[in-house]
């Protein structure tokens, strides 16, 4: 167990910059979103949420694929390179830590994604455990202790000092990077604000919601539920929903001509769009209700039925409190 000043963890960031590419909260207009490290950023590692999760620096909002140009009557297709530069991404909670899991078993299964892959491969995960959880948290009812990440090295922000506990072979290798910063600490401290943090999160409203009912068994009842037809006609199909949450995985695939080639990339898409896996013979889900129902029944039954009763939600709140109509997933577990 280590520690560093906060006042030094300006330096901490400049030494780990120095080495390899750093992406970490900070604040814009106003907003806290994951970005690059510069000395100019306004790091924000108060706030407890990001808008979006740090999703994007293991599965980008858009992302080139291959470039093809002509030359001579003939096409020439260009690969976008993988991956190859190391990067940390400092300031995860643990909640977004487990979204990033939820993304493996989707993008690292057969086959396999080879620009997320490669991304995980060359990333490093810094996690910060939740030093008051928010009333929208709801966390522990997938099994997340949010004073404990799983990540690379967890951190714990205690008064004055930031705590740092390497936990894997990344984390190791990042922290012998560093060391000449960091100073052995006792674990007591941490011991004493884990205590803390797990006191808070008993009393949050959500924390005792219940999964029951749910799962991979739970596909004919709930399906066929009458109730869907009552708790999707306040969606304004805006997408918000996914576009902030740090488990949502669906993307469209499209061609660009740049004027000297023809670009195709990914970008984010929405289950909840009208145009959604949109082909020639029209969408399989032509109601909105329908497209409710895919994006729920999605992460509480179709998704831990593949992957061992994992589901695809990590509590972390963030549909809670961005839906303008107030239909979020804590609303539908409980109708």
């Amino acid at each position: 167990m280590y520690k560093i000043a906060k006042d030094n963890l300006a330096a901490l960031f400049q030494l780990i910059a120095d080495k390899q590419e750093l992406y970490l909260p900070v604040k814009n207009a106003g907003q806290t979103n994951y970005a690059a490290w510069t000395e100019e950023a306004e790091v924000d590692l108060d706030t407890l949420k990001t808008v979006k999760s740090a999703k994007d620096a293991f599965f980008p909002q858009s992302e080139n694929l291959y470039t093809v140009k002509k030359e001579n009557k003939k096409l020439k297709i260009e690969p976008e390179k993988l991956k190859e530069q190391n990067f940390v991404v400092f300031g995860m909670k643990a909640c977004d830590v487990q979204g990033v899991e939820v993304l493996d078993k989707v993008f690292l299964a057969d086959p396999v994604d080879s620009f997320y892959a490669a991304r995980r491969e060359h990333g490093t995960i810094v996690a910060m455990a939740c030093h008051e959880p928010e009333e929208t948290c709801f966390c522990k009812v997938f099994g997340i202790d949010a004073a404990a990440p799983a990540a690379d090295v967890a951190t714990w922000m205690i008064g004055e000092d930031l705590y740092w506990k390497a936990l894997t072979e990344k984390g190791e290798k990042l922290t012998e990077a560093v060391k000449e910063l960091l100073a052995e600490a006792e674990e007591q401290p941490v011991e004493e604000e884990k205590e803390a943090i797990h006191k808070i999160v008993e009393k949050l409203p959500y924390m005792n919601l219940s999964l029951e009912g749910w799962g991979a068994d739970a596909l004919s009842e709930k399906f066929d539920s009458p109730i869907w037809e009552e708790l999707y006609k306040p969606c304004l199909k805006c997408g918000t929903c996914t576009f902030v949450c740090p488990t949502c995985q669906c993307y469209d695939i499209k061609d660009y001509d740049t004027g000297h080639g023809v670009s195709r990339y990914r970008c984010w898409d929405s289950c909840m769009y009208s145009d959604f896996t949109m082909m020639a013979h029209g969408n399989n889900r032509t109601s909105q209700m329908q497209r409710f129902r895919q994006r729920f029944m999605h992460k509480l039954v179709y998704y831990p039925a593949n992957n061992d009763g994992m589901y695809s939600c990590v509590g972390c709140g963030r549909c809670v409190e961005k839906c303008p109509s107030a239909l979020n997933i804590v609303k539908v577990i409980k109708a």
